[in-house]
């Protein structure tokens, strides 16, 4: 079953007029007796200047032919960022790519890269983050994905569903709304692909965490940032996070971790690297 791309994009539409407060937009909020949050379908309508019904068909998804001029319109009223303005436009309008069942092949220049990557943990993610190779630092560091069936190398399957991870992350929470919020952003690249539904139905059964966040629409891409690790090896590491995506493929990103020279960071990760038994190298 492939995602049903109306519901997400009307369940995506009003997540978003729940979070805006109307005396903000200078609004009226008849004393407190709105019903839901947010504004109305029609304040949002008047804020985008379309039809009511216009904007209705939208957010029940009864048609994806919307034109660029109203679909701005919506982002603007909405004040959707940069990213969620592409989600609403993937959501809105026609897909006529195939169904992505074929498998992942790791791109050939990202694999050399990872190759050259030794001193930090790094690893490359497909889609439904699905980790596609890895280094033998970014196998200490999260965990074996060497040991483990290929279709278990998966980001958000073993964020939700490995109980060590809730140790490994600092902000086990924050991870988790992270890695969701990637998989819902690739799951509107990629509408057609069964897997993604397959994975989500597989997280949302088994985990309550997961169908709590999973419903809060939370869209990011994965480019820069810092997690915290409570390895339980070396102990804590505070390491940042570059992202290197090909432009002319966003499927495929090279994740490399970043230490600060002299830090305890930087002592604890040399102790890890230490710890492995071999040159690292990049493992498909």
């Amino acid at each position: 079953m492939a995602l049903d791309r109306r519901a997400e994009l009307g369940e995506f539409l009003r997540s978003r007029r729940a979070r805006l407060r109307p005396e903000e937009l200078g609004l009226p909020d008849y004393g407190g007796r709105r019903r839901v949050p947010g504004l109305r379908r029609e304040e949002l309508a008047q804020l985008a200047g379309v039809s009511v019904d216009h904007y209705v068909r939208l957010e029940q998804g009864r048609t994806l032919h919307f034109s660029e001029a109203v679909l701005d319109a919506v982002a603007r009223a909405l004040r959707l960022g940069d990213v969620e303005r592409e989600h609403l436009y993937r959501l809105a309008r026609p897909f006529t790519g195939p169904a992505e069942d074929e498998p992942q092949l790791v791109r050939p220049g990202l694999r050399r890269l990872l190759d050259s990557t030794g001193d930090v943990p790094a690893y490359i993610v497909g889609r439904n983050t699905d980790v596609l190779a890895w280094n033998d630092l970014a196998a200490a560091l999260i965990t074996d994905f060497g040991a483990l069936p290929p279709a278990e190398r998966n980001l958000a399957r073993l964020v939700f569903l490995d109980d060590g991870m809730r140790g490994l992350y600092a902000d086990w929470r924050g991870k988790a709304e992270d890695v969701a919020a990637y998989l819902r952003l690739d799951a509107g690249r990629h509408p057609g692909d069964p897997s993604t539904q397959a994975l989500v139905d597989e997280l949302s059964v088994a985990s309550p965490e997961f169908r709590e966040i999973w419903s809060e629409h939370r869209l990011k891409d994965k480019t820069h940032g810092r997690y915290v690790y409570r390895h339980p090896v070396v102990g804590l590491l505070d390491l940042g996070f570059e992202t290197l995506r090909p432009a002319d493929d966003p499927d495929q990103a090279l994740i490399a971790h970043t230490v600060e020279e002299g830090s305890p960071s930087h002592t604890a990760l040399r102790l890890l690297a230490s710890c492995t038994t071999t040159a690292p190298v990049a493992r498909p």
